[in-house]
């Protein structure tokens, strides 16, 4: 009797509902959990069908599988939970888990559901998922701004190794300026010093022949300086970005005739230029001021470094779309060690000797060519060097 009681007391009490049905799912009874949980008064449920608990889509479900265990004996809810909609008598739907049970009573199969209330615990999980959503969106946003934090970061570090690097190279070119120019400057210097003494010796004994050859040495000796500081006036319009190609427009074939007739007059004895064009004879359009500087360097060089009667071979070539200019010499050529930095600024290759230069002459070609928007290359072996340079053919029609 005690234990009738006691389990009475625990069924009337429990927080879940508890429905008891018979085989053809009339509920037999249903604890106070289960009539509040579904908006009933006590007892108003007991005889009516489970069905009226069920929403439509579950009702005919229900009774299938109670059918289909009662004739077959397989087990598909029974013994089993799952989630299942629950319709209370307001036609208020909710979630609820159902575990059911058979039950032997009497020589009658009944059958116990016990109802579990999901709605707290889905509510919890919609606001955990909110929450989780709302979190993982604010660290997508805290790890985007720190992702551009650290590109920003990234971005200053690499600029501020650029500026170091540029302010390097460029206190590596003042270092460069001030060794080559106190070295470039004291030939001319002293034999400008040298020379005025002994013209000033000459003119007091009269020997007009003596005078009039170390004025010309002074003569020399200033262009060469003149010849520095424009090499060096160059490279800083160059580097401040105050040069612009000036196009107009001339004969390419009349411009290196010029050009080579007046280098003609500083050939070494037995010196030989010759020039040749080829192809189209038409006007084109380029930066007069700056070619004329790059042929002349490159015969310069040519005539500098090759010696005595040898031929000096300068080539034009012209076609629709671009202009090509060669030198070529017999030189001592360029050795292989040094040709990846023949075009950097005050380099000098290291067979030339006592050779005067400042290593600034090819650089600025290579710069004043690039400036026309064109490319120079070279080839050199121990029998010589050829440079070629190839610019784009602008129409005479366009103007500067």
């Amino acid at each position: 009797m005690e234990n009738n009681d006691l389990l009475k007391a625990v069924i009337e009490n429990v927080v879940d509902g508890i429905i008891i049905i018979d085989d053809g799912g009339v509920i037999l009874t249903a604890n106070p959990s289960a009539c509040v949980l579904f908006g009933y008064e006590q007892d108003e449920l007991n005889g009516k069908n489970i069905g009226i608990l069920m929403t439509e889509d579950d009702r005919p479900q229900h009774q299938d599988h109670i059918d289909q265990y009662k004739k077959t004996g397989e087990a598909r809810i029974i013994g089993k939970g799952r989630e299942v909609k629950a319709l209370k008598r307001d036609g208020s739907v909710f979630p609820a888990r159902l575990a059911v049970s058979e039950v032997k009573y009497r020589d009658r199969i009944l059958f116990a559901g016990v109802v579990h209330d999901l709605s707290f615990e889905k509510k919890a999980a919609e606001e955990q998922q909110l929450y989780t959503s709302k979190l993982e969106a604010i660290v997508e946003e805290r790890t985007g701004f720190l992702k551009n934090i650290v590109k920003t970061l990234e971005q200053a570090k690499d600029e501020v190794y650029n500026a170091l690097l540029k302010e390097k190279e460029v206190n590596q070119l003042k270092a460069q300026f001030v060794s080559v120019a106190s070295h470039e400057f004291r030939t001319p210097l002293s034999s400008i010093q040298l020379s005025a003494s002994l013209v000033e010796q000459y003119y007091d004994k009269f020997n007009r022949e003596k005078v009039i050859h170390h004025l010309n040495k002074i003569k020399s000796s200033v262009n060469d300086i003149t010849a520095i500081l424009n090499d060096f006036l160059s490279v800083e319009r160059i580097e401040a970005g105050k040069l612009s190609p000036a196009l107009n427009e001339l004969d390419i074939k009349l411009t290196l005739s010029e050009i080579v007739m007046q280098m003609a007059m500083q050939a070494k004895p037995g010196q030989k230029i010759d020039y040749e064009h080829r192809g189209m004879s038409a006007k084109i359009v380029l930066d007069d001021s700056l070619l004329r500087h790059c042929i002349f360097n490159l015969i310069s060089n040519a005539i500098k470094y090759s010696g005595e009667d040898g031929v000096i071979e300068v080539r034009t070539l012209l076609d629709e779309n671009e202009c090509m200019i060669s030198i070529k010499d017999n030189g001592m050529g360029i050795p292989a060690n040094d040709q990846a930095h023949l075009f950097e600024p005050f380099f000098r290759a290291g067979n030339i000797g006592a050779i005067q230069g400042t290593g600034l002459g090819l650089n600025i070609v290579k710069r004043y060519v690039e400036l026309m928007q064109g490319q120079i290359n070279f080839k050199s072996n121990e029998k010589g060097t050829i440079f070629e340079i190839i610019l784009p053919v602008v129409p005479a029609k366009i103007t500067a």
